[in-house]
């Protein structure tokens, strides 16, 4: 097939890139490269790929509408992993005009690619952060979300359903993947273990909210990568039946959550964090931030009927692949 990444020097497109090169497809990645973590970073990723022939790179903003259009008419693509956002939940309180641009302008944007050059399957990024401050838990994709706590959830809630209309109007079919708390090797510096072990390294405190009184249903990159590649592949079709809900009865849309479903405590995060380091975190311990929530869990039970797969890489190993990652590209 022909496929499109968005966000493709992210964390987790680059993951994907790297999974699905390899196996007879075109991929074409698109990134505008911003500077909201470490450039160099994302540089670091594309030249990871450099190895994959059959993988190919232009750097693009998703709000521009025009270029947008032109890729897609250009193209012709097969199947949609949308995947670029603004992303961080506390920069939503610094920026949020970013948020609006690359979340929903952008992706209106690719969602009217789709349409026009009727594009298979989009398979999108929607987040854990919807629950908002939900407190009945797993997290189920049947609860009610409608009481974001962050603009960054508001706008993935959004996106959530945006590509609802356009399944139900122009039978699309949509899938929308809520990550959970994803980590591992090539990580985003702004999240909790990238921030935890440099400070680790550097025998620096490092900041735990809500006096570490938080939980997080920690996903590793290859479970997250594994789930992606196959839900590209379970098209979602109208049900027609009374038996579902109304969404998925006239429209081909889906949602599944991706977590490992066990949630982990902060602090047993930061232990494994010492663990895979040999050496002793410095915590400071702070109320919880605005726009944060205490806990995240994921109901992954959808998922798996739908695919077959389960994550299966503990906090321990994920962790510790990680560290070791960050001690070979940072030479510590």
């Amino acid at each position: 097939m022909k496929l499109l990444i968005t966000g493709m020097a992210g964390f987790i497109g680059h993951a994907v890139a790297r999974r699905l090169s390899g196996q007879g497809h075109e991929i074409v990645g698109i990134d505008n490269l911003n500077d909201y973590y470490d450039v160099s970073l994302k540089q670091a990723r594309l030249e990871n790929l450099a190895d994959c022939p059959d993988v190919r790179f232009e750097r693009m903003d998703l709000a521009d509408r025009d270029a947008m259009a032109a890729l897609f008419e250009r193209e012709s693509f097969d199947r949609v992993i949308h995947l670029a956002a603004q992303a961080g939940v506390r920069y939503s309180l610094e920026n949020p005009n970013a948020y609006v641009d690359a979340n929903l302008v952008g992706h209106m944007n690719v969602l009217e690619g789709c349409r026009h050059s009727k594009v298979e399957h989009l398979v999108y990024a929607s987040s854990s952060s919807v629950y908002g401050a939900n407190e009945k838990i797993p997290f189920s994709t049947d609860d009610n979300v409608d009481h974001p706590i962050s603009l960054y959830a508001a706008t993935k809630k959004a996106n959530e359903l945006m590509a609802h209309t356009y399944s139900h109007l122009y039978d699309l079919p949509t899938t929308g993947l809520r990550f959970f708390t994803v980590y591992g090797p090539w990580g985003r510096p702004d999240m909790a273990l990238f921030k935890f072990t440099r400070a680790v390294f550097g025998g620096k405190p490092l900041d735990v909210y809500n006096h570490g009184d938080m939980s997080r249903d920690f996903t590793y990159i290859d479970d997250i990568v594994e789930g992606v590649v196959r839900v590209l592949d379970v098209v979602p079709k109208p049900r027609g039946t009374d038996e579902v809900t109304t969404d998925t009865r006239t429209a081909p849309y889906a949602l599944f959550n991706i977590g490992h479903g066990s949630p982990v405590s902060l602090m047993d995060f930061i232990r494994a964090i010492e663990k895979a380091t040999g050496r002793e975190a410095i915590c400071n311990f702070k109320p919880m931030q605005a726009g944060d929530v205490p806990r995240t869990w994921a109901d992954t039970e959808a998922l798996f009927e739908a695919t077959g797969y389960r994550p299966e890489v503990t906090v321990e190993d994920g962790v510790q692949h990680f560290v070791d990652w960050y001690r070979a590209f940072y030479s510590v």
